[in-house]
Formats: structure tokens, sequence, C-alpha cells
């Protein structure tokens, strides 16, 4: 029998579950198949694009989505998502582009049988308005965003995330059938803002371990992703910590991304554990969990998932939103308290059971209220009669393929893989991922999960799968593709020089994200300076990146100088292809490590996230 499909639309992939709103995800999508629903995820690679501006590879984990969901889909944005607005507030569907309902609008078609459409986030709201009457549509709320800016007022900082006003807000949830609310507290707010219905679903975290009382803490932790409430409140509590920190008190370990933003600065007291491949591993390695948390809203993830895993908890208010908190630990008003409380319990075996009791009895009560949550869901998607009889419109996903090309070049091999990326960024068999393709948008085929990654290996190998004297470009598909890099491979060295310029010269055949026409304005030993309009967010200063200058026959890799801005009244030449945002600037740019051609040739400018390809004329077309 076919299952009724709800479609789950999220600027987050669902795994690897390395944050809290992942986890939402995850949860909320593991409720909806417990019930009986097959759930197709199109992820809106917004969280992607976000890792490759900050020069980082995302963890995004394609294969793993793909085996935990009927289909998968990817929604690559044409244009950069803004993290700041001048404006008092983000403009409700600045963060949703048209790709998004696009998208929507083409599953609908292709999928008319879809019971249901779930989008995350109010500001994804937008794309709604594409689906047709007659299939029920939700947003998953994870926060409030109204007036969220006010938070980070006593921390002296700005939001990097997505915040509206009260009357945008509520402008999104209108266009909704039904409005989840993560938490009771929020649940009564979005009721009074908007017409739409609202129903309570805290996510359910099944016990994986059952409580056990310690007798002593030596060793404290906190796990997390590195957003900013995080950041702001453990990076207070651990400062207040290492403060008068001595041998014998109980060591605070910190893991997750959030290490990264936190520095590496020694601290005493405080050890940083980086990213942690098992979650138990971590639990197994601490005694106590702290949620020092003095901002955010929504429901903290890491209290759940502490909970769930046996562990007792101390943490702020702030902490436990969301958990009917009953004693003092769990209700502390500042790190202060929270470093009090674990002190005092430091080396009292009665206390710690006390404490590890309350947690218990806080975590059974909060499930039963989760599945109580669960089963009204439920109860308000399923229709009469759903499974009795096959849906003759809705086939099973194809298997997968994955084929892999292999290219002998000079100095090493390119190979291309087609089938699901996952979150490694290099293959020990294949070497140093290079580019992943960006999926085409929906319409301009039949719709398939698959993309094509690139791996570059230095050294002699064999070519295998490709007939002799094809074009590596066009062979391996390269030619005319839509590219996003892998920040690591531009940023650094580990292949060759010479392998690098010559996998450049393949790269130089793809679609690049912007074209420009440089004029040289000077010229020394193994220096060039160019005038040309770049994207206006690379005109001024230095940025991290690679450049390449392309000849006829060869290549070699630059060394990136100095950009400056340029005063100039007349028009550079200047073409955005993939993007929409890449407004251009007329500016100077310096590279190093070549004299000036004679012939025309092309400056291949790498920066993550973007493809520029420069034309440079040869002395013959020069003015």
């Amino acid at each position: 029998m076919t299952r009724p499909t709800i479609l789950v639309v999220a600027p987050m992939p669902a795994f690897p579950t390395s944050a809290g709103n992942r986890r939402r995800l995850v949860t909320t999508c593991e409720s909806l198949t417990r019930g009986g629903f097959a759930v197709d995820l199109a992820y809106f690679a917004h969280e992607d694009q976000i890792y490759r501006r900050f020069g980082q590879h995302p963890p995004t984990d394609a294969a793993a989505m793909a085996e935990g969901f009927q289909r998968t889909f990817r929604i690559e944005p044409k244009a950069a998502i803004p993290l700041k607005t001048r404006a008092h507030h983000f403009g409700l569907d600045d963060w949703c582009p048209d790709e998004v309902g696009d998208f929507v609008a083409w599953y609908c078609a292709a999928h008319p049988e879809t019971r249901a459409v779930l989008v995350n986030y109010v500001f994804l709201s937008r794309c709604l308005q594409a689906v047709p009457p007659g299939i029920l549509t939700l947003i998953d709320t994870h926060d409030r965003f109204a007036d969220r800016q006010a938070q980070y007022r006593p921390f002296r900082a700005e939001p990097n995330f997505f915040y509206t006003d009260a009357a945008g807000e509520a402008a999104g949830l209108d266009r909704a059938d039904l409005v989840l609310a993560i938490q009771a507290e929020e649940a009564a707010h979005f009721a009074k803002a908007t017409r739409a219905r609202v129903h309570l679903l805290p996510p359910h975290f099944p016990a994986r371990r059952p409580f056990r009382a310690r007798r002593r803490l030596a060793r404290i932790g906190f796990i997390g992703h590195g957003n900013d409430p995080n950041l702001f409140s453990i990076g207070r509590f651990a400062e207040a910590w290492s403060a008068d920190w001595a041998p014998g008190n109980p060591t605070l370990v910190i893991a997750g991304e959030i290490c990264t933003g936190l520095g590496k600065a020694p601290r005493p007291g405080v050890e940083f554990a980086g990213y942690v491949e098992r979650l138990e591993d971590f639990y197994d390695g601490v005694d106590l969990v702290v949620a020092p948390m003095l901002m955010g809203s929504g429901l903290k993830m890491k209290v759940a998932e502490a909970l769930s895993f046996g562990m007792p908890v101390i943490g702020t208010g702030i902490g436990f939103e969301g958990f009917s908190p009953r004693v003092p630990a769990h209700r502390c008003g500042t790190v202060a308290e929270v470093k009090a409380q674990v002190l005092a319990l430091r080396d009292d075996p009665a206390g710690l059971a006390n404490l590890t009791e309350a947690c218990a009895g806080l975590f059974a009560d909060y499930n039963t209220v989760t599945l109580s949550a669960e089963d009204a869901l439920l109860a308000l998607l399923h229709r009469p009669g759903d499974g009795a009889e096959p849906n003759p419109n809705s086939a099973p996903p194809e298997a997968a393929r994955v084929d892999a090309l292999t290219q002998a070049l000079p100095g090493g091999t390119l190979t291309c893989v087609t089938g699901l990326s996952t979150a490694e960024r290099d293959e020990s068999e294949r070497g140093v991922l290079v580019a992943t393709e960006r999926a085409a948008p929906p319409g301009a085929g039949p719709y398939a999960p698959e993309r094509r990654c690139w791996f570059a290996r230095a050294g002699a190998g064999p070519s295998t799968g490709i007939a002799t004297g094809i074009a590596t470009d066009v062979a391996l598909g390269l030619a005319g593709a839509e590219l996003a890099l892998a920040p690591e491979w531009v940023r650094g060295h580990r292949l060759p020089p010479a392998f690098r310029a010559t996998l450049a010269m393949a790269i130089a055949t793809a679609r690049p994200d912007w074209e420009a026409e440089a004029r040289p304005v000077g010229a020394g030993p193994k220096r060039i300076t160019v005038a040309l309009a770049l994207p206006s967010h690379l005109g001024v200063g230095r940025h991290p990146g690679a450049a390449f200058l392309i000849g006829p026959d060869d290549a070699r890799e630059l060394t990136l100088g100095a950009v400056a801005p340029l005063g100039l009244t007349q028009t550079l030449p200047f073409v955005g292809r993939t993007r929409t945002d890449l407004a251009p600037v007329p500016a100077s740019l310096t590279v190093e490590g070549a004299d000036l051609p004679a012939n025309d040739s092309v400056i291949l400018v790498l920066h993550d996230d973007l493809i520029g390809r420069v034309t440079l004329p040869g002395a013959g077309r020069r003015a």
C-alpha cells in the first residue's frame, strides 16, 4: 500500500544532525513517518552557501538524506542570502527567493497527490503561495522571529540570522493552514498573532540510556553548534568558569562546531574537544551537562538530547524553556548561578542523586507531552481510508546510480563521480574534492538528487571509461557545468602547483559566476596590475582565494595581491552569469607570479563560492 506523501522544505540539511535546527527537522519528519506518511525532503541550500562564503566545506550528507527520505531534492539559491540589513528588520520574504516557490510549484504539479507541504521557518512561508488548493500547508516555526534582535542588545551585537517585526511574522504565519510551535509559551504567542490553527509539537527524544547518578563531578560538558546564542552563552560561562578555576574543580569540556568560534587560546579548567563523530563518546566523557543559555528562543535541543542520554543537567531558565522546570538547578538566572550550582554538587553524592532524579522526572513528563502532541498532529493530517488503496500516481523512487570516470592528466588524475555527495571532504580512493555540480533548476529535466563531484589525485594513474583523445573538460562534464568549488581545494595547496594549474585549465571551461575584461595598467617582473570590474564584495582589500593565468597551451598559479577601488566614470565590461546579486565596482587588481603575456589570456579568479573569468587581451589588442 502506498503511504500519503508530505513534502518538507527546509533551509538546512537533515544530516549530519550537528545543530539544533537539524535535530528539530529530523524529529518532525520521524513523527510523520511514525504516523504512516512518506516524506519527501527539499533542501534549499541556504546553509551550504553560508558555509562556503565563510570558506568552509558545508557539512551536508546527501547520501544519508537519500536513505532517510522517500525522495530528496536540492534547491540552489541564485543570489547571496543577506546576513545583515540596514533596515530595522528583515522583510518577511528577504530570505525566500523565487526559486523556492518555483520548486514548490513544480513539485505540486509533478506530484498532485501530495497530502501536505510543510516549510521550516516563517521566512520560507512565501513558497506556500505556490501550493494549489486541496493540499494542506504547514509552517514549523522553530523560533519566534518578531523583534528577535532585541535579545542581542545586552551583548552589544547584531544577529547573523533572520529577524523581522511582529506584523511581518503574523503575515507569514497567516499563509499556512497549520502552524507548529516547539514549546507552549510560543504556541500561546502565535495563537494570538495568526488566524491559522496553532498546534504545539515539541520534538520527541526517545530515551537512549537510563539515568545514573554520579557520586562526584570530575568533568562537565557542553556540546553545540556555533550559532550566536551558543557563542554568547557558553563564552560567558567559560570565562566565568576559568576565572578562578583550581585543580580539583571539574573540567569544562566544550564540543561541537562552537569550538571554532570560541578561539584556541587555552583557558584554565576548559578543554575544547572539537567536532565529535559520536554523541555517545561525548556523553561518556562527562558527568554532567550545563545549559547556561542567556538568550535564544524555541526549545534548547541540547537539553533534550542530554536528558535522552540519561545525563543530569544544570542550566538557566532560558535553557529550560519548554520543559516546565521545577528545581532551582533548572531555573538559574545567570552563568554565575549555574557555576555555583555545579560547584555545590562537586562532591555531594546525595545532591547529585536528587538532581538526577529531578532530571529523570522532567524528561518523562516532557516525553509524555511530546507523544500526545504527535498523536494529535497525525490525527489532523490523516484522512479516512489512508493506506487502504494503492496510489497509482506515486511510484517508488528509483535506486540512485553511482558512476565514476577517471582521466589521467599531466601530474595526476581527475575523477568524476555521479551519485550522492556525502559530508566527506575527500575520498581515500579518488583524492581531494575539487568541485561539486550545482543542481539544475526544477523543470530543466527529470529531477534527480544525484550530482557530479570531481576529485583530484596527484601522481600517475589510469585513464578508464573515456575514449582516448577526448578533451578532459568535455569527457568529464566540466565544460559548461555550474560548479560549487571545495573551499579547501581553493585555499589549500596539498596538490603540487603544476597539477593545480592543470586542474585550473579544466575548471576554466566551466560556466563562470562572473566575467570581466581587464585592462593592464602596470607591470613588472613577475607582476601584473589590471583595471577591471569586480563583484562589489571583492572590491576592497585582500580575499583568500586562488588565481591562475591561463594561456592557449599552459597555465600557472598566481598570487593574489591587494585590490583597490578606482574612481572611474566609464563602465568596465562585467557580466554576472549565475548570480543575480553581483554588483560590479571598478577596481585595480595586482597578481604576482607571471609577466604580462603577449597573447590573449584568461585570469581565473576563484573565491570559495565564486568562479570569475577575466579576459586579458594580448599585446595586439591593448589600447
